[in-house]
């Protein structure tokens, strides 16, 4: 399918590894001129080659949790079609030991850095009458786990700010959505399960089937999201065939959520 990209300009943030990555990479196959960045200078080149081989791609050494970091990439990129925050934290701690420096730290990083972007780009999308803000949040923003409240708290900040925007898009081009992915296949989620099953020594698949189990039994799919099904959803959502979809909440979840939630 041609998602009528080709031409368009996107920055996706987080996008060294994960599904960051898998989004930049898709949206560079569809055409877009990528704009990736991260903390890490030899990260952020080995993710730049990955995406460059798929179209355009431009990596920058920028980090958007800090206010001077979003100052480097506006600079650097005063416009784009498409922005995808998707920078985020997490961690499995329980409530009692999060301190404030903990909440802080959440709110700035997974919050914030996607707000300090859409306060300079979604202006410049509605002169321009077109324009796509997409928020990669989490089914964690609908069903807060008791193990990580601090992160479901962000997340359900981060469909608030969505839907506020997309209020403010009527008669545009513009959409502003929120994707909200479950447990997704990354280096990182790998270590989190080990850290939250009771037997943290048995072999990855039977780590993962404890954690659907006992975590997250509500699944449908009973496995992990590989970040590709993320980012094909995004690309459709970034595209102008996505059009009808401003102001929504999108599942790709594998049907953790209930349907009432």
């Amino acid at each position: 399918m041609d998602l009528s990209l080709t031409g368009k300009t996107a920055l996706v943030t987080g996008s060294t590894a994960g599904i960051g990555l898998a989004i930049a990479e898709r949206l560079a196959a569809e055409g877009v001129e990528v704009v990736i960045c991260g903390r890490n200078r030899e990260k952020l080149d080995a993710a730049e080659v990955k995406v460059a081989a798929l179209g355009k791609a431009r990596a920058l050494l920028a980090d958007p949790a800090t206010a001077e970091g979003a100052e480097t990439l506006i600079a650097a990129v005063p416009e784009v079609d498409i922005l995808v925050n998707n920078l985020g934290i997490y961690e499995a701690k329980p409530f009692a030991e999060i301190t404030d420096a903990d909440w802080h730290n959440f709110f700035e990083v997974n919050v914030v850095s996607g707000a300090r972007l859409a306060r300079h780009y979604f202006p410049k999308m509605l002169a321009s009458g077109w324009g796509r803000v997409i928020f990669i949040a989490s089914e964690s923003a609908l069903m807060i786990p008791g193990e990580m409240i601090h992160y479901g708290m962000t997340k359900t900040a981060q469909l608030a700010i969505s839907r506020g925007l997309a209020e403010q898009t009527r008669g545009t081009g513009v959409t502003v959505n929120s994707v909200m992915p479950g447990p997704t296949r990354s280096e990182g989620i790998v270590e989190f399960i080990r850290s939250v099953v009771d037997n943290k020594d048995a072999p990855e698949t039977e780590r993962e089937a404890e954690f659907f189990a006992k975590m997250r039994p509500l699944s449908l799919i009973r496995r992990l999201i590989d970040p590709e099904e993320i980012a094909a959803q995004v690309a459709l959502l970034a595209s102008p065939l996505g059009a009808a979809t401003n102001g929504a909440a999108i599942r790709v979840e594998g049907g953790i959520l209930p349907t009432i939630a």
